[in-house]
């Protein structure tokens, strides 16, 4: 795809992303690198602890889905939808802001693959996991 397409499907999904309800429930924050790559900022919030006081894994894991999604959305007119996600919780993420990133390592005809990490604000590597992505025929 051309640049100036990727740009505008990145702007697109941008949009998108402003009106949906879990960027208001996790209050993350979304942008795109110059490479394309997905960058979600979630602030800390102690809502998201599990009872030994760390960030649940379950949000670990729904950053680095968001991340894997977002950076493979942009190659494609039709919805993708996750089909495999793989997480790895490496260390525990305490009282933290979290960053997690995307990177595309296939855009297929039918099927894209990411692999995603999470770091903390100190630059701690936190969790790290791949997603493969679906191409549907249903049109954005």
């Amino acid at each position: 795809m051309e640049i100036e397409i990727i740009r505008k499907r990145q702007q697109e999904l941008l949009d998108l992303f402003d009106t949906a309800p879990i960027k208001r429930a996790y209050n993350m924050q979304f942008h795109y690198t110059e490479q394309g790559n997905a960058v979600f900022t979630l602030p800390y919030n102690p809502n998201f602890d599990h009872a030994l006081g760390g960030i649940h894994g379950g949000v670990l894991a729904t950053m680095l889905d968001n991340a894997g999604w977002f950076t493979a959305a942009t190659r494609y007119n039709f919805w993708i939808a996750t089909s495999d996600l793989q997480v790895r919780l490496l260390l525990p993420a305490i009282k933290t802001t979290l960053m997690a990133t995307g990177r595309l390592l296939k855009a297929g005809s039918r099927m894209a693959v990411s692999e995603m990490e999470v770091k903390s604000e100190n630059g701690d590597l936190i969790s790290i996991g791949s997603g493969s992505f679906v191409v549907t025929s249903q049109k954005c």
